[in-house]
């Protein structure tokens, strides 16, 4: 009797197997399901490629324009580092008339001796402030240097001088590095 109950269990377990797998197979099988979810993928898979390709276009702009704004930094850092010498020379060839005014100041006489230091104390800081700027006075001693020195009057030489050399100075020369800002007006021996 065990074995027709378990005969009959086992067939009972079959056929409920073979129901199950039917049901599956109609579901799995079916071509109207199938075809849906392939149309639905393939167009979520397009969907996903555009997006990735703007993504990818995204990130190259992103690229260039953080490229491109390194350049420009480091131009407009070149261009700032350049342009400082000139502005700076610029703005100090207009103070040289104070600095020739206080020249003309100091060799005045002049009865009291408080104001003529107080106006040689001015000069000192003056010329100070202009030597922390990199200001050089040009040299008047010696040979004339068309590169640095303007003639405007040729002198007869006088004992101990050669031709070429500065007689006197009219108004002293100022430079920046090698940049001139004022020529030296020198008198030379012709």
């Amino acid at each position: 009797m065990s074995k027709k109950k378990e005969n009959k269990t086992e067939e009972q377990g079959e056929k409920d197997l073979e129901k199950i797998s039917e049901e599956l197979t109609d579901k799995d099988v079916n071509p109207e399901a199938a075809e849906g979810s392939e149309t639905e993928n393939d167009a979520i898979a397009e969907e996903l490629k555009k997006k990735d390709e703007e993504i990818a276009k995204i990130k190259d702009q992103l690229m260039r324009n953080m490229a491109e704004y390194d350049n420009y930094r480091k131009r407009t850092s070149r261009e700032r580092i350049e342009l400082e010498p000139e502005i700076t020379a610029k703005i100090v060839a207009e103070f040289l008339t104070v600095a020739d005014s206080l020249e003309r100041a100091l060799s005045i006489e002049c009865v009291d001796e408080n104001f003529k230091k107080g106006v040689h104390m001015i000069y000192d800081s003056f010329m100070e402030t202009l030597g922390k700027l990199g200001v050089e006075q040009i040299a008047v001693d010696g040979d004339f240097d068309p590169a640095v020195h303007q003639a405007v009057q040729q002198v007869p030489a006088e004992e101990g001088q050669e031709s070429g050399q500065i007689a006197s100075t009219f108004q002293k020369g100022y430079k920046i590095g090698n940049k001139v800002l004022r020529f030296a007006m020198v008198a030379v021996v012709a």
